[in-house]
């Protein structure tokens, strides 16, 4: 049976403040939002950054590894087909058993925090024998397939009658996974464009699966006349050399209104035996997957890892002649067949971190869901008792001219970082009268991190709450209706530590609230040693898991946190430094380690250390100087 709830995995640590709420079953749903062009999870802005990956082509020990690599990569949702004839090789035979365990699969899919986005034909093409269609219909010389012949209608009824009730719980509304469901695949492209043969299949889905579900089309520019269908959300697929403009332009005659969506953007493509091994370069991809995001626009990539076509399940085409296709299926993706990430990896995880308002680890940092409350609620009235929580709300009306935004009655206690849509704006100190003043869009996200930094020890005043004590105004209105998330900061990094975390290679000033984080080697033993944060502003540091308090670079008069020697791994071990910056980053960040503390600028010999952009860069050892 489906969780009601999913459950997470840490990942790959991206700007903090992004999206992806998991909220309990009563309160989920997954809509387009036509009259703004996007969806709505839950009610709020969403959009996905999907990968392609065939649980049918994978083992199933490999399952949770390639998931997991994909999550790490900045994904929030994977994209798969159901291949019929995998699970009935015969007539009235199922098999659901071992590698065939879909549902184990979407189990794994959930441990991962992935949503899904399902394809279970009839037809998946993905260059899988007969396209997924079994080969005994053949034993009918008469059949037509992929049209309303009663014969191959008869067969898809039997199995969808079978296939899509065990789908059903695993809906995102009723408490799983699955966001969205196509009906069958590309038909556009296929000879016969045979509408009653869609308008059977939409019907069928919608009397198995109900009205909840987001179902929807595929096909290329040139199929959306016979694949799209009137009550089938319409989505087109495309690849890094098609004219991205042109192939959106003709997807809006078909659905003027909604979220774009490349449901395949092509990161590689297939092999024929006989032929070079296909490729796509990683310019060309990164370059177009970039575009498209700024458009706002949902992808999934095809494939983000391709596999291998064991036994004899590997398809073919008719080009002219007949082409069948390699066992390897790499498909030149960013995780190689072997479950290796390649540099295209890489490079495509940077251009998703560059979008911090679709990026969705906020699930990681609090894997028990948001908070909802008309007012703020305090640190304390959450059972958050020390670090950071986040505030969360959503404008109720444009606010097109500078407004300011304030919280009354000293209520900031202590440090509110705030951004709108993403962006850094400003902050908020305890005692202090700052002006902020902020303009946004209906419906744009408004965040306010808050800091507590550390309660009150001595004075008459021993109640010292923390959080948002009064309910932010903004110009004459008061803002209601929070979510609130205690962020786990301490237990992410504890546990997950040797993750590499991405870095950002042209940090915006200001930059607000980012993670960042690299490794280095010590040449010889450890020693006690002290960091040094040139230019950096505020924050909080772990080293190797440990959290070695705050910084504040910026105010001083510390200038150095000191680091025990036994923290540090030794003798060309990899070492991990993670810094929370809370607002701005040095255009070229770097550490140092020095052999005496700067506690009111005293004399000091340093070594230093580059956070490079490179995540793939290689680390010189360091000699630390101490005592």
């Amino acid at each position: 049976m489906a969780p009601k709830k999913p459950l997470c995995l840490p990942s790959l640590l991206l700007p903090l403040l992004t999206l992806l709420l998991l909220p309990q079953a009563d309160s989920r749903s997954f809509v387009v939002d036509r009259d703004h062009d996007r969806f709505l999870l839950d009610g709020a802005p969403f959009r996905y950054v999907s990968g392609s990956l065939h649980y049918f082509r994978v083992p199933r020990v490999l399952w949770a590894d390639r998931l997991f690599k994909m999550r790490m990569s900045g994904l929030n949702a994977i994209q798969f087909y159901v291949p019929w004839n995998y699970h009935e090789p015969e007539p009235g035979v199922y098999n659901f058993n071992g590698s065939r365990d879909l549902f184990a699969f979407l189990r794994e899919a959930t441990l991962a925090n992935l949503l899904v986005i399902l394809r279970p034909g009839p037809y998946i093409c993905a260059e899988w024998d007969m396209g997924g269609i079994p080969a005994w219909l053949l034993r009918n010389p008469k059949i037509h397939l992929r049209t309303s012949d009663p014969d191959f209608l008869a067969a898809v009824d039997s199995w969808f009658k079978v296939l899509l009730p065990k789908i059903y719980p695993w809906l995102y509304h009723n408490g799983g996974n699955i966001i969205s469901i196509q009906v069958e695949n590309e038909y556009g492209s296929y000879r016969a464009c045979d509408m009653n043969y869609m308008r059977h299949l939409a019907g069928l889905f919608r009397a198995l699966l109900g009205d909840k579900i987001l179902l929807f089309t595929t096909d290329g520019p040139e199929g959306l006349k016979c694949g799209s269908l009137q009550g089938l959300y319409t989505t087109v697929d495309f690849g890094p050399a098609d004219n991205m403009t042109k192939t959106f332009a003709l997807l809006r005659k078909y659905e003027p209104h909604g979220p774009l969506v490349n449901s395949e953007y092509y990161t590689g493509w297939l092999d024929y035996w006989g032929q070079n091994h296909s490729t796509r370069s990683i310019p060309a991809v990164t370059k177009g997957l970039e575009n498209m995001l700024k458009l706002g626009a949902s992808v999934n990539m095809y494939m983000f890892h391709g596999g291998t076509n064991f036994g004899y399940w590997n398809g073919a085409d008719e080009k002219g002649r007949f082409l069948p296709i390699t066992t390897s299926y790499d498909y030149d993706a960013p995780i190689s067949e072997s479950g290796d990430p390649t540099p295209k990896l890489f490079a495509i995880r940077n251009v998703i971190s560059k979008d911090g308002d679709l990026l969705a680890f906020l699930d990681l940092l609090c894997p028990q869901g948001p908070i909802r409350s008309i007012l703020p609620m305090t640190f304390e009235a959450v059972r958050q008792d020390h670090g950071f929580m986040l505030y969360r709300t959503y404008l109720i009306h444009t606010v097109s001219k500078p407004t300011q935004f304030w919280v009354p009655n000293n209520g900031v206690h202590d440090r509110a970082y705030v951004m709108v849509d993403g962006v850094f704006q400003g902050v908020l100190e305890r005692n202090m009268k700052r002006n902020l003043f902020l303009t946004g869009k209906m419906g744009a996200k408004l965040d306010v991190l808050l800091e507590n930094m550390g309660r009150l020890s001595f004075g008459s005043n021993s109640s010292d709450f923390k959080g948002l004590l009064e309910p932010p105004i903004l110009g004459q209105t008061v803002l209601t209706q929070w979510l609130m998330f205690p962020l786990k900061i301490d237990n992410l990094i504890k546990r997950w530590f040797p993750i590499q975390l991405l870095k950002s290679s042209h940090p915006q000033t200001p930059s607000g609230p980012t993670f960042y984080s690299t490794v280095f080697p010590i040449f010889g033993s450890s020693r006690d040693t002290f960091l040094f944060l040139p230019g950096w502003t505020k924050g909080q540091v772990w080293i190797n898991g440990f959290n070695l308090g705050r910084y504040w670079t910026k105010r001083g008069p510390q200038q150095t946190l000191y680091v025990p020697r036994p923290l540090l791994f030794p003798r060309g071990a990899l070492n991990k430094i993670t810094l929370l910056e809370l607002e701005n980053v040095p255009p070229h960040p770097q550490i140092q380690f020095l052999d005496r503390p700067i506690l009111n600028n005293t004399l000091h010999k340093t070594y230093i250390y580059s956070l490079s952009a490179d995540v793939q860069s290689t680390s010189e050892p360091m000699e630390l100087s101490g005592h």
